[in-house]
């Protein structure tokens, strides 16, 4: 078995792909699912590693990203109602041994939905159910690149709790070296920076949005330059905590509440406030001035000087964000009404 999930972590591609649906209808499988229901079959439904337990006997992963109080009857239902005609889980989980001296005998790394889904039916009628798991042993690092793989087949993951869980990996698995990650995870540098600046967000900025799941990745490449100026960031905070109050008023009273692109251009300006527009800006890699932005006639024109041995995935992100921090801050005021 171990072999099998080490086989998915090397062949399973991260694009994504497109859901295909059961049989039934029901419910949707991811690759992940795919592979895992290949196995299954391949080993006739048995075999060394499968155990029937119930869903108390697993603690869950903190390695995993989901949200697992978002997990609802109602937004798992399909996915019940597939297990409760089957009498099971027909795609096993994926737990580990927890160590010797644990509360619970088992640790859940892949398959929350399954294991909420099972749980549920325990409690509404079916507590003869059991959750069907396969045992893997894997090493923290291996897990988090499964339940990655998992979760980015998935719609009912946040940018933003991805983000958080890529900043929490970052340090805990590979030693705070972002390229270490981006290639364990086949991203680019780029690509990993700007989740990575997705998951600082102030909570304060979180909550102006109308929900977890409207703040995405575009939202913090505007607003992140802007952040960093004490000024600027206080300004923006104190909007935002103006835009949360106002959004949780709205809630209570069961009106719409303010859409993300509203709640960015509020932000935005706030930060921005009555600033002179600048003439140049300048570009950073660390502490170092490596270009500059300016006005052109038809757009931006961009200086920029790529000395020897210069990390061009580093640098390439920092235009990149450059770009878009100058774009903002040197469109007219109104450009969003």
């Amino acid at each position: 078995m171990a072999g099998f999930v080490r086989d998915i972590l090397t062949t399973l591609a991260y694009e994504p792909h497109p859901v295909e649906q059961l049989s039934n209808d029901s419910a949707a499988l991811s690759r992940l699912d795919q592979r895992l229901a290949g196995f299954v079959q391949g080993a006739g439904g048995r075999g060394r590693g499968f155990i029937s337990i119930r869903p108390g006997d697993c603690s869950v992963w903190d390695g995993n990203p989901r949200d697992l109080p978002g997990l609802t009857g109602e937004n798992c239902r399909s996915l019940i109602e597939s297990i409760a005609q089957e009498d099971g889980n027909r795609i096993p989980v994926l737990v580990r041994l927890n160590p010797p001296g644990s509360e619970l005998p088992y640790q859940l790394l892949v398959g929350s939905r399954r294991r909420f889904a099972v749980d549920w039916l325990n409690h509404n009628g079916r507590p003869e159910i059991r959750l069907s798991a396969v045992i893997v042993d894997l090493t923290d690092e291996e897990a988090f690149r499964l339940a990655d793989i998992e979760n980015r087949e998935r719609e009912d993951i946040t940018e933003l709790d991805r983000a958080r869980s890529y900043q929490n990996a970052v340090d805990r698995f590979y030693g705070g070296v972002q390229s270490r990650m981006a290639e364990a995870l086949s991203l680019s540098n780029s690509q990993l920076s700007r989740l990575l600046s997705l998951a600082q967000m102030p909570d304060d900025v979180v909550n102006a949005f109308a929900t977890r799941d409207e703040l995405r990745v575009r939202h913090s490449e505007v607003l992140t330059p802007l952040l960093r100026r004490p000024e600027q960031c206080e300004r923006i905070l104190a909007a935002a905590r103006q835009i949360g109050d106002e959004q949780q008023r709205l809630a209570a009273a069961n009106e719409k509440l303010i859409p993300a692109a509203t709640v960015l251009t509020r932000l935005k300006q706030a930060g921005i406030g009555a600033r002179k527009i600048a003439q140049e800006w300048p570009i950073m890699l660390g502490e170092a001035k490596i270009g500059k932005v300016r006005p052109g006639r038809e757009g931006l024109a961009i200086d920029l000087l790529v000395a020897d041995g210069a990390d061009l995935d580093a640098l390439l992100a920092q235009l990149r964000a450059a770009i878009v921090e100058s774009r903002d801050l040197a469109a007219p005021d109104d450009a969003d009404d």
